[in-house]
């Protein structure tokens, strides 16, 4: 495993400059009265409660890496959750539903926005973004112990077993007018952080059936000579390893076939790389040094003849491997959230992208995504682009990409989220509740139980 120590001070210091110029996303674009994060660059676009989830998850490295004062960090912190608590002008109902949020609200009022969904999964991150600002605040002043406050009654509200409308797992969500979406949170996916926290509620806790109901629909695999759990886009291995140290810690399922969640996603972005040297699509660019594919924005809707080869291409997906959707995008945040998996490679392939797409980069580091296939031979059809010889290239961002980038090089570096939510006694219930054993959380609960310490019994 390769540590921050083996790195060269250019590597290191290319690593700081990312995670400092992509945390400005956060901190310049956001609503300072409210503290809502946008969903993305886009004129006009709205607040993502993820992207404002993974705000709040960031303030406490930006405090301690001095980018922001700790004192203004509490008070982005307090903002933030001030606003979902409470509501906009006191109305619950406008801004969420039995403890879960409107999926996107308005930038400015904070108000549900057009008819989008009440989301359980993007609740979920904004709550592990207020868990993780309550674990890093635990100062005695007014503002520090009102974030802490808010965080948890916020967490405590949330209705898991109404959120399972009827079945044996969690719905993805619910609209006034129509109410429960028909998908469920099945099979692997960033839902394990959801389901995690929802076994740690104090007042609406999951059954273990219910995880048990998601594990069941896991599909194990082998690709290119990896056995793996499978996700297809990369996202769906890195979004619950922002806030969950999985090394060394086993559920049934990962006891069984004798690795760990951490390992697997470690397999999972080797996967990537391998599917993007055989390159089966004949995409231009991919190579053992060029790959990432993930959710994220793209040339589309677009139709093209490129090299005698008629290619569709599309704007904001969940790409994915081996069996696609796959257009020739590929997305750098997705291959830096991949740092504390594969340090190695993704250092390696981060200087090959600098080297050949130097636009990718700008003052709030990466841009969401680019695609090579997609030459200036062609119109792009996503006003948000900017083509050249070279191909595609987005030109604007994602808080959803920006948060991960900042979170994962700072786990990597000095695994700071994780030890703070190895101290949230949520989380660590709710992973034992899903049977997961081993590792720090033997660890802890040997420390804990030790005569003398805070948390013996004797």
């Amino acid at each position: 495993m390769v540590s921050v120590e083996t790195l060269t001070g250019a590597q290191l210091q290319n690593l700081d400059a990312l995670e400092r110029d992509t945390f400005r996303y956060f901190w310049d674009l956001s609503n300072p009265v409210n503290g809502l994060v946008p969903d993305s660059t886009k004129q006009g676009a709205p607040s993502s409660i993820a992207a404002t989830g993974f705000g709040l998850a960031c303030l406490p490295v930006a405090a301690e890496r001095g980018w922001v004062s700790r004192r203004d960090a509490a008070g982005r912190a307090r903002a933030v959750l001030r606003t979902f608590r409470h509501g906009p002008g006191g109305d619950r109902d406008a801004i969420g539903h039995r403890g879960f949020f409107y999926h996107f609200l308005d930038m400015r009022t904070a108000r549900r926005h057009r008819r989008c969904e009440v989301s359980t999964v993007d609740t979920t991150f904004l709550l592990a973004g207020g868990l993780t600002t309550a674990a890093y605040l635990d100062g005695d002043d007014e503002t520090e112990s009102e974030v802490r406050e808010l965080a948890d009654q916020l967490y405590r509200e949330a209705d898991w077993r109404w959120a399972m409308a009827g079945g044996d797992a969690v719905c993805h969500g619910w609209k006034p007018e129509a109410g429960f979406l028909r998908y469920h949170w099945r099979g692997y996916n960033e839902a394990l952080l959801l389901y995690a926290l929802a076994l740690g509620s104090p007042t609406h806790p999951l059954q273990a059936s219910a995880y048990d109901a998601w594990v069941s629909t896991y599909r194990w695999t082998r690709l290119y000579g990896i056995e793996f759990l499978y996700g297809s886009s990369l996202f769906m291995h890195q979004l619950s390893h922002v806030w969950i140290d999985f090394r060394g810690i086993q559920d049934a399922f990962m006891r069984e076939k004798g690795i760990d969640y951490f390992e697997n996603s470690r397999r999972a972005a080797l996967v990537q790389q391998r599917y993007a040297v055989r390159n089966p699509r004949a995409f231009e660019g991919y190579g053992e040094h060029v790959w990432g594919i993930s959710a994220s924005d793209g040339p589309g809707p677009a139709v093209r003849r490129v090299g005698g080869r008629e290619r569709r291409f599309w704007d904001y997906r969940a790409r994915g491997v081996p069996w696609g959707p796959d257009d020739g995008t590929l997305t750098p945040w997705a291959v830096v959230a991949s740092l504390p998996f594969e340090p190695r490679l993704v250092v390696r392939t981060l200087h090959e992208i600098d080297s050949r797409y130097p636009d990718m980069r700008s003052e709030l580091g990466y841009r969401c995504s680019f695609n090579p296939t997609f030459s200036d031979t062609a119109t792009a059809g996503n006003s948000s682009a900017e083509t050249g010889k070279k191909g595609w290239i987005s030109s604007g961002y994602y808080g959803l990409d920006q948060g991960p980038v900042v979170l994962m090089i700072e786990n990597f570096r000095s695994g700071m989220i994780w030890e703070l939510m190895r101290g949230c006694r949520y989380l660590k219930e709710g992973l034992q509740r899903a049977g997961f054993r081993g590792g720090w959380l033997e660890t802890e609960e040997r420390r804990l139980s030790a005569p003398g310490s805070r948390g013996s019994r004797s």
